[in-house]
């Protein structure tokens, strides 16, 4: 289907979120006036979305039934968190920004999917990428802006024109997929962090396909964890002999999801050694090309800013598709040495006297703070707890007795008492533990009292930030304010 075969039809755009205004305008600008659903009720709108909706002149239907008022239309964009599942309504063609952007992009797609890691590891590919079109020579020492278009200067990506961009898209990017479609050619390259709210109704699969650490999420949305896996295969599912699958090693699911297709498989690993691929070894990222070929050392893990035995998974990604793309290996390194993480996600924030403080906002599993806690050796002061997932904390308090460089906790939210118990029914927990702070001002009066030089400040919750915070970048924003005036 073409976007002229929409005209005449009733399109429906179902959530107006981030991506349901997206599409709205993509298709405003096709001379095609969808209708917007959403399932939040009209009168808990901030005005000012109200405005900018009235201004849309767009017919809208919101609240909670109404995807009740979908029959007589023809087509329905969903945005991810609308389950397809969920629609058995008789001749509606259901797609999304995401498979619409699939079936008429004419770049090659870099997709990159997981369990965790996915944003970090788009952004170390596009970085890679980005260098690469810039001849290998960095603008500035920060982090390009994610949606910037890179003219290339080089030929570091082969024999083709001097009009080539890259883009960063999907959750991580700045810019949504349908906001670049009709300004792209085949020589450019979108790097697209694929969720599998976005991959379970998928025809097409991307050139390259990027499968991280998969094991169970969304259990909420997904009936289990078989559903899950299966919704994030089709990343791998549809691809030809002449696409390549780069898989991760270390976790049955990976593999599961990489054998699908007909793909060239690439493994990563940061646990054993691979006949090919990428994988660390003796505190160097190797990269090698076969067994009769070699060892490519491309850097040492003590040169990467990324902190995290768990970052050195999605830095052997990165690696391994700049080596399919035949990126040199000086701006590769370059590149996976020059970047210090995505912003909330175990950010350095500053030194301050002797201090250095690490924001980890959007850890909202014990999971992520556990991998957190894990990738630091000296004392460290962990500020844990938020509003409620049901997550299970016995591994995280584990993590806490056996880690005996935690000098001090700081349990904050309605899970405070919760992980206090599991940790103090876990063991003997030989550091302070400070409760009862009520905002990130009453935390930083805390940290005060023990913090020292040479410690280490984390912020690493486990939970969600609801109750105290807006959401977690508002906690981790707080969080960085209250560093900078410490």
């Amino acid at each position: 289907m073409e976007i002229n075969d929409l005209q005449g039809k009733l399109v429906a755009v179902l959530g107006y979120g981030q991506e349901g205004k997206a599409v709205a305008g993509y298709l405003l600008k096709h001379g095609i006036k969808p209708v917007l659903f959403d399932q939040k009720p009209w009168e808990k709108w901030e005005e000012t979305d109200k405005l900018e909706i009235k201004k849309l002149g767009l017919n809208f239907i919101f609240g909670p039934d109404c995807f009740m008022e979908l029959a007589g239309f023809d087509v329905a964009f969903r945005s991810p968190g609308v389950n397809p599942k969920q629609f058995t309504i008789n001749n509606l063609q259901l797609t999304s920004q995401t498979k619409w952007f699939f079936e008429h992009c004419p770049a090659k797609i870099i997709g990159v999917t997981g369990t965790k890691g996915k944003g970090t590891t788009s952004s170390l590919i596009y970085g890679i990428l980005a260098l690469s079109l810039r001849g290998g020579v960095l603008p500035t020492t920060k982090q390009s802006s994610p949606d910037e278009r890179l003219p290339r200067p080089s030929d570091a990506l082969g024999s083709r024109n001097d009009t080539e961009n890259v883009y960063l898209t999907g959750n991580i990017g700045k810019v949504q997929p349908l906001e670049i479609l009709d300004n792209l050619n085949s020589d450019d390259y979108i790097v697209y962090e694929l969720s599998s709210f976005q991959l379970q109704d998928l025809t097409q699969s991307p050139h390259i396909a990027v499968v991280l650490m998969t094991t169970s999420e969304h259990l909420d949305y997904h009936k289990d964890e078989n559903e899950y896996v299966k919704a994030k295969s089709s990343i791998t599912k549809f691809q030809s002999p002449d696409d390549f699958a780069v898989v991760n090693a270390d976790f049955e699911n990976s593999k599961k999801i990489g054998l699908e297709g007909n793909g060239k498989k690439v493994y990563f690993s940061r646990k054993q050694e691979l006949a090919e691929g990428s994988f660390v070894q003796n505190g160097v990222i190797i990269w090698r090309s076969s067994e009769n070929q070699g060892l490519e050392e491309l850097i040492e893990v003590k040169d990467l800013q990324l902190k995290g035995d768990h970052n050195l998974e999605n830095v052997c990604a990165a690696v391994s598709v700049g080596k399919i793309l035949q990126i040199d290996n000086s701006v590769i390194r370059t590149a996976i040495a020059g970047f210090n993480g995505l912003e909330h996600r175990l950010e350095f924030v500053l030194e301050k006297q002797g201090i250095k403080f690490y924001n980890d906002s959007f850890s909202t599993t014990p999971e992520t703070a556990i991998a957190a806690i894990k990738s630091f050796f000296e004392p460290e002061i962990v500020i844990l707890g938020g509003s409620s997932k049901n997550s299970d904390f016995s591994e995280l308090a584990k993590t806490v007795i056996k880690a005996s460089n935690i000098k001090s906790l700081i349990l904050i939210g309605q899970e405070a008492s919760k992980i206090k118990e599991g940790i103090l029914n876990t063991g003997e927990f030989k550091g302070r533990i400070f409760e009862s702070a009520k905002s990130m001002e009453e935390i930083f009066a805390q940290i005060k009292t023990i913090a020292k030089t040479g410690d280490i400040v984390l912020l690493s919750p486990a939970c969600a930030s609801f109750g105290m915070f807006k959401n977690y970048k508002d906690r981790g924003e707080q969080f960085k304010n209250s560093v900078r005036n410490f």
